[in-house]
């Protein structure tokens, strides 16, 4: 008989970027006033204030936000939920600079397109994100890809000590479970912190 090594819960799960990291990128990328410095700006401020995954990145179009009443339409790709955030204003400032200033013209209804030929939307944004933490000269040990800021918003959310269920609303969690997975990335913080871990969170 073959035995295995011990699992537990939650012990897989990709480490998180430091939060200063992010916003070092993004202070860096910001000062790139290239067309394609100002695409990916607004491509790092959805991942870093929401925790986006890729693919709701690159499916996210133009009818989905709604300028009027300052929201925006997530279609949560891995669970087929749909979330209406409120538009940040540092968000919206970066999607419209991107599209009033350098978003080709094309008829795709996507957001995020391509700066060189063929010009349609994107089908990875990991070059995206990892081009910036290169700029930047942030190492990383864990993930490169946009999986790494989905993780640092959630820490950081959690060390705001917003609620559970609320962190799990913003990344587009049906179960508290999946959301539960986050608390080991933040486990120094929380007891630093002394953050009040609800024991059951109601869907």
């Amino acid at each position: 008989m073959l035995i295995g090594p011990s699992l537990y819960a939650f012990e897989g799960i990709p480490s998180a970027l430091k939060w200063q990291d992010v916003e070092k990128v993004l202070a860096a990328t910001r000062q790139d006033c290239t067309p394609t410095g100002i695409r990916d700006y607004a491509v790092w401020m959805l991942l870093s204030r929401y925790g986006l995954r890729s693919r709701e990145i690159r499916t996210l179009r133009l009818d989905d936000i709604n300028w009027d009443k300052e929201t925006i339409r997530i279609h949560h790709t891995k669970t087929g939920a749909t979330s209406y955030l409120p538009l940040l204003p540092e968000v919206g400032e970066a999607i419209l600079a991107y599209l009033e200033k350098v978003r080709p013209r094309v008829s795709h209804r996507e957001i995020f397109i391509r700066q060189i030929a063929p010009r349609r939307p994107f089908k990875t944004i990991y070059w995206v994100v990892r081009r910036r933490l290169d700029a930047a000269g942030v190492v990383t040990s864990g993930r490169r890809g946009s999986h790494a800021l989905r993780h640092a918003r959630a820490v950081k959310l959690l060390s705001a000590k917003v609620p559970l269920k609320q962190i799990g609303d913003v990344l587009g969690h049906q179960h508290s479970g999946s959301t539960m997975i986050y608390l080991k990335l933040a486990t120094d913080g929380l007891r630093r912190i002394a953050l009040d871990i609800p024991m059951e969170v109601t869907a």
